[in-house]
């Protein structure tokens, strides 16, 4: 039978230990065998799903990747989940795309208690079929594979549809681009629902044959003592993690941090991504450890499209060139396609890597095209060959801690509040953060608010990381003739409280 290629080479690295966890070791072929068992649950007495959509609740380990693999060796579409997610957020995400099903590990099935009520059926990953001796589908790799939940610009995320050929494709330009091999051993802290941790971390190492030890969230102390004992060659991390690890160096014994510094200097690699990295941070990470981070550029849509070099300089405030396998230009306002150094453009991308569709979404699928090229909607120049990012053309997109989220989807979440009348939601600079969520708000009359009773009350109706860290209650100054409040003088009286602290 035919196998998907990431099943082949997983059958062909054997008895070789593929994951390490709080469970103990697993090896690449107990990983084959436990897919199969899942692919057996789902199936039932069916032959294919195809292309049924199956969603997942399980933490970082072996069990994920089971699950992962099981969901695509039976013909289905695999919809990752967030374990941070709301369960309004989740209600979402699987009515949107029509899942049938949802795997969830035990530890997690409380927090899927509401699928029975949908009509949706509630599978554990800890209850497998003890034999898996049935026929597999064959599966085309031009068929769709996952669907990735995305907040674009629209107040509701987007399913980004990609293909089996689309993942194979990020995975193999990243295996050439940053030269992974069968020794390379990485920790996996990352969420695994965004492309980071399921393509960059976890796919491209289980590829190459490498370790992944996991973590079910970042446990500085646990990690810090792993790193002083050489257990990685490869390290990735969005900036606030290594604004929180430099903090925490900072702050240790002498003894204590060389041990640890030690350790990160003997890396191969270390990156960073999903946000900005300040050219501060990328200097002292330096200063403390030797390494020099490489930078590089992507999101869901495209998966990684730049990237600063494995061999050469890499640049603070660059994100590199583009990588392996992947098409990039530069639209400018003009209208002309790579106008040059220095003259600003908006990314466009195209390739195997890119994405299929948004799902149930044509005309947004339509609109995020030109020509065969995705619309970023990032703006970028060139600078002796090097891309810089320079911001997103929309500002109803905030970058905070490694997550991409959508203004207008927690403007549309804060609009519920009895006390506000009209909100404002923008990204405000933060070093540790990237940006962090900040609301204006106009209030009801004879309302009040504060951002301690706007936190308590915003956390239950989303995810943690889209809680407002920053309220003004707005005055006539921020708005404008139609008496609206707009974001420009939002941003305004943001930052001049900011500069008065």
């Amino acid at each position: 039978m035919n196998q998907l290629p990431i099943i082949e080479r997983a059958i062909a690295h054997g008895d070789r230990i593929a994951v390490r966890s709080a469970t103990g070791t697993h090896t690449f072929q107990s990983l084959v065998a436990k897919s199969e068992r899942v692919a057996a649950l789902l199936l039932g007495q069916d032959r294919d799903l195809d292309e049924k959509r199956i969603a997942y609740l399980v933490p970082a380990g072996e069990q994920y990747i089971a699950v992962q693999w099981g969901i695509w060796r039976a013909g289905g579409i695999a919809i990752p989940l967030s374990q941070s997610a709301t369960e309004q957020e989740m209600i979402y995400t699987l009515t949107d795309s029509q899942v049938v099903a949802v795997v969830v590990a035990k530890e997690c099935a409380d927090k899927m208690a509401f699928c029975e009520d949908h009509g949706i059926r509630l599978h554990q990953a800890d209850d497998l079929p003890v034999s898996s001796r049935i026929e597999l589908p064959e599966i085309d790799l031009n068929r769709r594979a996952m669907i990735l939940y995305t907040s674009g610009t629209t107040n509701k995320p987007k399913g980004v549809v990609t293909t089996h050929a689309c993942i194979q494709a990020q995975i193999e330009s990243l295996i050439e681009a940053w030269c992974w091999e069968s020794g390379d051993r990485i920790p996996l802290f990352l969420p695994l629902h965004h492309i980071h941790g399921i393509i960059n971390v976890l796919s491209c190492a289980l590829w190459s044959g490498g370790q992944i030890e996991a973590y079910p969230r970042f446990e500085m102390d646990v990690i810090l003592g792993r790193v002083a004992e050489d257990a990685y060659t490869v390290f990735m991390a969005v900036p606030t993690i290594y604004v929180k690890m430099i903090q925490a160096l900072e702050g240790m014994e002498r003894e204590s941090r060389e041990r640890i510094v030690a350790g990160f200097a003997r890396m191969r690699l270390m990156i960073s991504g999903s946000a900005a990295l300040p050219a501060t941070i990328h200097q002292r990470w330096t200063e403390l450890t030797g390494q020099r981070l490489l930078e590089r550029y992507g999101m869901t849509e495209i998966g990684m499209g730049l990237s600063n070099p494995y061999e050469g300089e890499r640049r603070p405030g660059a994100v590199g060139k583009p990588l392996p396998g992947v098409k990039i230009r530069l639209l400018a306002e003009s209208g002309e396609s790579n106008p040059g150094d220095g003259i600003a453009g908006e990314i466009q991308v195209c390739g195997e890597t890119v994405f299929q569709e948004y799902w149930n979404r044509p005309e947004a699928t339509e609109n995020a095209f030109v020509d065969g090229w995705f619309r970023t909607g990032d703006i970028a120049v060139v600078e002796e060959g090097y891309f810089r990012i320079m911001g997103r053309s929309s500002v109803d997109i905030i970058k905070s801690g490694g997550y991409k989220l959508s203004a207008l989807e927690i403007e549309a979440t804060l609009l519920d509040h009895p006390a506000i009348d009209q909100v404002a939601v923008v990204g405000i600079n933060d070093e540790t953060w990237g940006e962090i969520v900040a609301a204006a708000v106009v209030l009801k009359a004879g309302e009040a608010i504060d951002l301690d009773s706007l936190r308590a009350w915003s956390k239950d109706r989303v995810s943690a990381y889209k809680v407002p860290r920053q309220l003004i209650v707005v005055d006539e100054l921020a708005r404008n003739a139609m008496g609206k409040v707009t974001k420009p003088a939002v941003k305004q009286l943001f930052e001049a409280s900011q500069e008065s602290k």
